[in-house]
């Protein structure tokens, strides 16, 4: 028998990725409860600035109008508002209709002077900036975890790769400080789009403020105090300067932009980790009982970056949505915005969410095999060590070019040797071991890796003095957050 429970699409943002928390942010029962606060604060607002009844004299606004609507904020009928939208068509009003139901002494001062984006628009942004402040605290503790795992290994040799072919050495913790300071940066962006949020405010229905000058009876003052009361009550000190019907779908794109930048760093850091994976470097963590491969009981597949680039693509693409509304917005506003914000703003915030899960449990978890590291640093440090080599002959009075034709023809040696299979690198050491040019030189300490990291320990420790210690410090409170992955 078929269970109905699983017949619908489920979202996997809401069924498998993101947060609860994220989740309920972006769900109905707190959109629409915040949009019986806007209508009370728009209430309280008009109230407490003396909006007067039509005989000029008697208060528009009566106290128990409002302690009727402060009474009914979460307790939404969700089956009337959809009863109400199947015949008005509007969401809106099937809402309005819906308090009004429950509040009839409040009915009338509902939504006065309002149009829909009042409380569509403002929601957006409160949500908007709830959101940003969330992602900006889960990605400092992703940051404070990646410096403590910079810290541990600074001084740890490994491989650095251009082209991802073997380059200099660098080490495990400078590596990590290269994936930090893009996360830095991209939380200074995501506290850039925060702090300056702006709440559309009481703008009316073309944004001319119209309806609340007619209401005030020509204040143009009172006009302005009840936007900036309004946006106070809510939660902000800024209001936009000017609107249409709608806040400017810019803000839509800057903040998008802004986690679309998270995604490509996560992005990017994932894809190391699944390269340095491959190499078995370092792993992610895996856990007693977890499956690599449904075939392949071998398999330890490092699912988990695999899956932090998939959700990081996944929002990256999101932009360019964003970007094409807020190019085709007609004059005041045009309503093909509704259907595609719907979709791409809380789904952008639960992608960004779900990367930071994933990055948090990750950055708090990997696992460094220094084995496996410091062989491939041995594999390739003889060759690295042969520029080192020539000065200190030149030093013992050996012709530069001669010996630099030496080190050539020797190295050209081994390294089809060891394409055939016949040699390891060490045997270049070997053979030039035994060369007059390069006789009283001491191999040993030419070949400690750590003489070719260069100041990669103390860029770690100045990093992170300089760029992640204020991190830790604006955050203190909230670092060290642990991330559950459900799947």
């Amino acid at each position: 028998m078929m269970n109905e429970e699983h017949l619908n699409y489920d979202n996997p943002l809401i069924g498998r990725y993101a947060s609860r928390a994220m989740s309920e942010r972006w769900g109905p029962q707190r959109k629409f409860s915040t949009w019986r606060r806007l209508w009370l604060a728009l209430a309280e607002a008009q109230a407490e600035l003396g909006l007067l009844a039509e005989d000029g004299v008697s208060p528009r606004i009566r106290p128990e109008q409002l302690e009727e609507l402060k009474a009914h904020l979460d307790d939404i009928d969700f089956s009337a508002a959809a009863h109400h939208e199947k015949i008005l068509r509007h969401d809106v009003m099937a809402h309005i209709h819906t308090l009004g139901e429950v509040a009839p002494k409040a009915r009338d001062i509902i939504h006065l002077g309002a149009t829909s984006c009042f409380v569509t628009d403002n929601t957006d942004l409160i949500l908007i900036r709830e959101s940003l402040d969330d992602l900006c605290g889960a990605l400092a503790s992703v940051i404070d975890a990646l410096g403590k795992f910079a810290e541990q290994w600074k001084d740890e040799p490994t491989l650095g790769f251009t082209h991802f072919q073997p380059a200099q050495l660098t080490t495990v913790g400078k590596r990590a400080c290269l994936w930090l300071y893009e996360l830095v940066l991209d939380l200074d962006e995501l506290e850039h789009r925060r702090s300056n949020l702006k709440f559309r405010g009481v703008k009316g229905t073309t944004g001319t403020q119209a309806s609340f000058l007619a209401l005030f009876r020509g204040d143009h003052e009172k006009v302005k105090a009840l936007d900036r009361l309004v946006a106070q009550k809510m939660g902000f000190d800024q209001v936009v300067p000017v609107c249409g019907q709608t806040y400017t779908r810019k803000f839509d794109t800057q903040v998008l932009d802004a986690l679309a930048g998270l995604g490509d760093s996560l992005h990017k850091w994932g894809t190391d980790l699944r390269l340095l994976a491959h190499r078995q470097e370092i792993d992610e963590p895996f856990e007693a009982n977890q499956v690599g491969s449904s075939a392949m009981a071998y398999k330890r597949n490092p699912m988990r970056a695999e899956r932090m680039c998939g959700l990081a693509r996944f929002l990256t693409g999101l932009t360019n949505m964003a970007h094409q509304t807020s190019a085709t917005q007609w004059f005041e506003r045009t309503l093909d915005d509704s259907a595609p914000r719907r979709l791409y703003l809380p789904q952008a915030f639960l992608a960004a969410d779900a990367c930071l899960k994933i990055a948090q449990n990750l950055a708090s978890g990997l696992i460094v095999n220094r084995e496996i590291i410091a062989k491939e640093v041995q594999g390739q440090l003889p060759y690295m060590a042969t520029e080192n080599l020539i000065m200190a002959a030149v030093t013992r009075g050996a012709d530069r070019q001669e010996a630099h034709e030496v080190i050539r023809a020797r190295s050209h040696q081994v390294t089809a040797n060891i394409k055939a299979g016949r040699s390891t690198a060490s045997e270049l050491i070997q053979l030039l071991e035994k060369e007059p040019l390069f006789q009283g030189i001491d191999f040993r300490a030419e070949l400690d890796a750590k003489r070719y990291i260069g100041r990669s320990p103390q860029q770690v420790e100045e990093f992170l003095q300089a760029e992640v210690e204020p991190i830790r410090q604006r955050y203190y409170n909230r670092l060290g957050q642990k991330a559950e992955l459900r799947v």
